[in-house]
C-alpha cells in the first residue's frame, strides 16, 4: 500500500504512506504521501471510468474513493463516481445504471458478494472491463487489496502469543460477504488450530455497519455481565469500530484485562494504543493512496492494450501497529 491517510471502514484505514518493501521491519515509514507517483503507464485520454462504491461514510472508503478519482482524472481520464451510502440494493443499482452509460470501464469498491455478483456478471456481458478493489469476483480483471492474508494471520497470531496460547476469545463475526473481513476470519481459524487452547466464545457476535460504536458497546456490556473476570481474554474483529465500543464497555466494568484486537489503524484504535492504561493491543494500518495508485495503474495499462501486464490481484502491504511502536509511526506520518 504506497500512501497512509488514517481512516475507518469494514476493510480498512488509510495511513498515508508509501509501499513498504518486504524486508522493512514492522511499523516502518517508507515516506510521505507526496512521493506516491504514478507509474508510466498509458494515458487514459479520451476514457470513461466509472466509480461504484459501497459506501464514503468511513475514512477508508472515502479515501480511496477520492483519490481513485483524482488519480484516473490525472492520466487524463473522465469519471462516472458513484457511491451507495452503504446500501447493497443501491450499489447494485449503481452499478447497473453505469453498464447504461457504457464506460470504458467500471471499478467496483467493497461490497457484499451475495448481493452483488448478479450486477457485476451484468458487466461482464456487458462487454465492460471490471476492476475491483477489496472485492473478489471471477469477473474482475484486476482487483486490488490489502494483503488480508499477511493481515489475518498476524493478527490472530499476536492475538494468540499475546495471551500464551491459552484462553477464550470474543470474536465479532458480522460480514462473511466481505472479502476482506471472511479471509482475516477464516485466518483466525487457520491459525487457532495451532492454539488448541484457545477458544472462541459461542455464540459468536454480530457487528454492525452503521451504529457500530454504540451497539459493539451493549454486546460487550452483556457479554461482561454474563462472563465473570478471567473468563475472556481478548476480543477479535476484522475492523477497528466495533472494538471501540468495546473498550468503552470494558472501561465502564473496569475490565482492562481483556485484550482487543483490530484492524484499520482508525484514529480512535490509534488512541487507545497509544495509551498505556488501555486493554487495545493492535491493529493494521492500510494506506489509501497505494491502492489508488494500483488501481488507476491498472486500469491505464488494460485498456491502453498492456493487458499482459496486469495481474489478476495486486496486493499492498499492511502496516502492524502496537503500543511498541504507535508512537513512531504517528510521528513519523504526522497523524
Amino acid at each position: 500500500m504506497s500512501a497512509l491517510a488514517l481512516a475507518v471502514g469494514i476493510s480498512g484505514c488509510s495511513l498515508k504512506e508509501p509501499v513498504q518493501p518486504a524486508s522493512a521491519p514492522v511499523g516502518a515509514v517508507a515516506g510521505a504521501a507526496s512521493e506516491v507517483e504514478l507509474a508510466e503507464v498509458p494515458p487514459l485520454e479520451g476514457k470513461t471510468i466509472g466509480i461504484a462504491a459501497k459506501d464514503i461514510l468511513h475514512d477508508y472508503s472515502r479515501g480511496v474513493y477520492q483519490e481513485l478519482e483524482a488519480r484516473i482524472k490525472e492520466l487524463g481520464g473522465k469519471v462516472i463516481a458513484t457511491q451507495a451510502e452503504a446500501k447493497d440494493d443501491k450499489h447494485v443499482a449503481n452499478v447497473e445504471n453505469l453498464i447504461t452509460q457504457k464506460p470504458d470501464a467500471i471499478v467496483v469498491i467493497l461490497g457484499d458478494a451475495q448481493t452483488l455478483t448478479p450486477a457485476l456478471a451484468k458487466v461482464d456481458a456487458a462487454g465492460i472491463p471490471l476492476f475491483t478493489i477489496d472485492f473478489q469476483t471471477p469477473y474482475s480483471k484486476n482487483n486490488v487489496t490489502s494483503d488480508n492474508w499477511n493481515i489475518g494471520t498476524h493478527l490472530a497470531r499476536t492475538l494468540a502469543e499475546d495471551i500464551g496460547g491459552n484462553g477464550e476469545i470474543l470474536a465479532f463475526n458480522g460480514f462473511p460477504g466481505v472479502t476482506p473481513c471472511r479471509i482475516r476470519y477464516e485466518s483466525l481459524l487457520l491459525v487457532l488450530k495451532d492454539y488448541p487452547e484457545i477458544k472462541i466464545i459461542e455464540p459468536e457476535l454480530q457487528d454492525k455497519y452503521e451504529g457500530t460504536i454504540e451497539d459493539a458497546k451493549n454486546q460487550i456490556s452483556d457479554q461482561l455481565r454474563r462472563l465473570p473476570e478471567g473468563s475472556v481474554d481478548a476480543i477479535w474483529s476484522c475492523w477497528d469500530m466495533p472494538l471501540i465500543g468495546a473498550a468503552q464497555a470494558l472501561d465502564t466494568a473496569n475490565r482492562e484485562e481483556i485484550g482487543l484486537y483490530g484492524v484499520d489503524a482508525e484514529p480512535g484504535a490509534l488512541d487507545l494504543i497509544a495509551d498505556p492504561n488501555s486493554a487495545y493491543q493492535f491493529t493494521v494500518g492500510q494506506p489509501t493512496d497505494a491502492i489508488a495508485v494500483r488501481s488507476a495503474e491498472n486500469i491505464a495499462r488494460f485498456l491502453g492494450g498492456e493487458e499482459d501486464k496486469v495481474r489478476k490481484t495486486t496486493y499492498v502491504d499492511p502496516i502492524f501497529i502496537d503500543k511498541e511502536n504507535v508512537a513512531k509511526v504517528r510521528a513519523d506520518l504526522g497523524i
